[in-house]
């Protein structure tokens, strides 16, 4: 099974997903699973290398060449982390996928949704989440928490309002294309609420509720 987390930054999905790993091991102790990111990937270096490039603060490179170094780390990702996981009926818990991608790249940089995705379907061969879970904040709300908490702010951080505006009206457009697959989590509540409904929703999915019979 293959969960993905999404959301602007700022909207506690980290810390969400944190709590969601330390529930499953004390409910679910048997049950293998793997957590990994993206941009990068759980022990792919080079694809972590390639998110050093996409995020710091210093890169300069075009809208279209970000898009091919985020394709490149992913495919790296699936090769090496999520296949094998998802061959070996290990849960894969990803903090982002392809629809950031979408949103960010096809909406904000203004790449258009038709080019990012078919510049995704090359590279993910039909590799889709099962459930994913969207953490709904507004602009407005994730940048106050951004500036309150960052010590670093990477260079998509860095865009103006206006960019993480068309990121956030991308990621309700996505949820309304496919509500079937999207849990949406209103992420402005505490941190505690948040993981109630999270744990809440997940175990009421039915695709959730059958890996769960089986592998756990």
């Amino acid at each position: 099974m293959f969960i993905s987390f999404e959301g602007l930054d700022g909207s506690g999905k980290t810390t969400i997903i944190t709590k969601l790993v330390n529930k499953i091991e004390k409910e679910y102790p048997r049950l293998k699973y793997i957590l990994t990111r993206e941009p990068g990937g759980k022990n792919v270096p080079e694809a972590e290398k390639l998110r050093e490039i996409i995020l710091h603060p210093e890169t300069n490179i075009s809208d279209i060449s970000e898009a091919l170094l985020y394709s490149a780390s992913r495919r790296m990702h699936l090769e090496k982390v999520i296949w094998p996981a998802l061959e070996n009926n290990i849960l894969v818990l990803c903090d982002r996928y392809v629809d950031s991608f979408y949103a960010y790249q096809g909406f904000a940089r203004n790449l258009g949704l038709d080019y990012v995705r078919k510049m995704t379907e090359l590279v993910i061969d039909g590799t889709m989440p099962d459930i994913t879970i969207f953490f709904n904040i507004s602009p407005e709300k994730s940048k106050e928490r951004r500036e309150k908490n960052r010590l670093i702010v990477d260079r998509l951080e860095k865009e103006q309002n206006v960019f993480h505006e068309k990121v956030y009206h991308g990621y309700l457009e996505l949820v309304r294309e496919e509500p079937q697959r999207f849990i949406t989590v209103d992420a402005s509540l505490t941190a505690n609420e948040v993981f109630e409904i999270v744990w809440t929703e997940l175990n009421k999915h039915p695709k959730f509720q059958e890996y769960i019979q089986k592998y756990a």
